[in-house]
């Protein structure tokens, strides 16, 4: 059903700005580590596509999501074992995290950060009663994430495994489960990453080096060292857009991870700020469409909405933390604005549905009766 409303303006108006702002660094970071210009052309290509699909996803009620989600998460599943298969698989810095589409290379476990969320919230509204039962809900909570999970840690992506059981499990908690069943589960998948991290020796010697190491010496960490260096150079207002110097040779994914030291060499601390206050409207008005939602009694958007920004908080905040060096390098895009293809895709459609729910907010009292 249409709402007969258009999209909030004020949110729009920032997504589309973070985006094109996105765009512009990311061009300015690739150009400046590879000397080509595909990544801007790949780059335009995957935001106009994610706009598309966004612009299709806000036609689309959110019961639509609800009612295809268990096909969604199965379809992921598939995708996910599909990268294992040679020819059809793609690996790349000891990782196997990618389908081959020969257009471009397809990361599933971008796509389960979001079917996750719409699967998990028609989870909670089908086994409300289960939730609250200690030992039922959590089981079949761990279930449901065990087998991306399982999966992604043959990938070897850590990153992504901690997003995606970390926000299922804050959607767990919002729906009523026991705090201190969350806590026990907690502690166990934190155990068992630590363990996992222990006895790779890649990330074991990336995560004890930046801990015991000090940054500045032979032994710290030479990623974190560059980004910094980027940053102090920038000041309060930057080097100049394009004039940072250290995304040539120094600062490795600079079009990536680090992107956000780029900005901060180029932009300086005010392009920072920037960044920072515009996630912080999106994220701040995201959480009061998920709450004015369960007010409307539509529970199933508001956790959708809920999982939404609990995943960009996540992200965004690892992101920026290991940027300015507070935690180690991991494999984390900040959404809208590092280069990626599915990355970019995902976060934009994700960003479409918490537009369409916020319109259903808006709806009428007799439209609001067939929104979930």
């Amino acid at each position: 059903m249409k709402t007969g409303l258009f999209p909030d303006k004020k949110l729009l108006t920032t997504i589309l700005v973070l985006i094109v702002f996105g765009w512009i660094m990311s061009f300015s970071a690739s150009l400046g580590s590879t000397g080509s210009y595909s990544y801007f052309f790949k780059q335009s290509f995957f935001i106009v596509s994610g706009l598309g699909v966004g612009l299709w996803v806000l036609k689309k009620p959110v019961s639509f999501f609800k009612e295809n989600s268990p096909f969604f998460y199965g379809a992921t599943l598939v995708l996910l074992i599909l990268v294992f298969l040679p020819v059809i698989g793609h690996s790349a810095g000891g990782a196997t995290r990618w389908v081959n589409f020969i257009l471009f290379k397809f990361q599933p476990s971008e796509m389960m950060k979001l079917t996750m969320i719409l699967f998990m919230a028609g989870f909670l509204i089908r086994q409300k009663e289960d939730i609250r039962k200690p030992r039922l809900g959590l089981l079949k909570t761990l279930v449901i994430v065990a087998l991306p999970g399982a999966l992604l840690m043959f990938e070897t992506d850590l990153g992504a495994t901690i997003i995606i059981t970390a926000t299922a499990f804050a959607m767990l908690f919002a729906a009523g489960s026991y705090l201190k069943e969350l806590a026990v589960i907690f502690v166990t998948f934190a155990t068992s990453f630590g363990i996992f991290i222990y006895f790779d020796p890649v990330r074991s010697k990336r995560f004890f080096s930046f801990w015991l190491n000090n940054l500045w010496d032979k032994g710290g960490v030479e990623q974190t060292r560059q980004a910094l260096i980027g940053i102090g150079r920038g000041d309060w207002t930057g080097t100049g857009l394009g004039a940072g110097i250290q995304k040539y040779v120094k600062l490795s994914e600079a079009h990536t991870d680090m992107i956000f030291s780029v900005i901060g060499e180029e932009l300086g601390i005010v392009g920072m700020m920037f960044v920072l206050l515009c996630f912080a409207y999106i994220l701040g008005k995201g959480f009061n469409i998920a709450k004015e939602a369960l007010k409307n009694g539509r529970k199933y958007s508001s956790y959708v909405a809920f999982g939404i920004c609990t995943w960009f908080s996540m992200q965004v905040s690892v992101n920026i933390a290991m940027n300015l060096g507070l935690i180690p390098i991991k494999g984390f895009t900040l959404p809208l604005i590092s280069y990626g293809g599915s990355s970019m895709i995902f976060a934009i459609v994700a960003l479409a549905i918490l537009l369409r729910i916020d319109m259903e907010n808006r709806a009428g009292y007799e439209k609001q009766k067939h929104f979930v």
